[in-house]
């Protein structure tokens, strides 16, 4: 389990810009919301993505970016972030290798049958590359608001 103030893992990942995005690409220069989510195109990843989509501005205001993680391909990315009008970039972790990482890749109990996928959960991680806060098992309403009142008030 990773600790708060501990070195973020580091990834690259293809990003729904086409280009390859790297953690570390922002180290020095923004604070990072990685918020790992279920599926696109599903009720609570939409409310949650689309919460985030209203709040990006106020957490660039804060020197923040937000990157959303799912197992989703890039073509499906594409299709959610036209369908939404999302500002910021999803990236496309197929194989769970950063989801594992970041423990989010657990089997999860759905209606009597267990199979494993991604458990919706967000981390902030500074400017220096470390993990900052973490939410894990997160309940959508509320938490965009929570993450960026946690960013304005411990991140400068």
């Amino acid at each position: 389990m990773l600790k708060e103030g501990s070195a973020a893992p580091d990834f690259t990942l293809p990003a729904s810009n086409g280009e390859n995005v790297s953690l570390s690409d922002y180290r020095g220069e923004k604070n990072v919301i990685l918020y790992f989510y279920p599926k696109d195109n599903t009720p609570g990843c939409t409310a949650e993505s689309c919460d985030f989509r209203d709040r990006q501005q106020d957490f660039a205001d804060l020197d923040t970016v937000i990157l959303g993680v799912s197992m989703d391909d890039l073509k499906s990315h594409e299709k959610f972030i036209n369908k939404y009008d999302l500002p910021f970039l999803l990236l496309s972790d197929t194989e769970a290798e950063v989801c594992r990482k970041y423990g989010v890749y657990q089997e999860k109990n759905m209606f009597g049958k267990k199979k494993w996928g991604i458990v919706r959960s967000t981390f902030v991680i500074d400017k220096e590359g470390n993990l900052a806060r973490s939410w894990r098992k997160v309940k959508v309403d509320g938490h965009v608001d929570e993450a960026l009142i946690w960013v304005r008030d411990h991140l400068k």
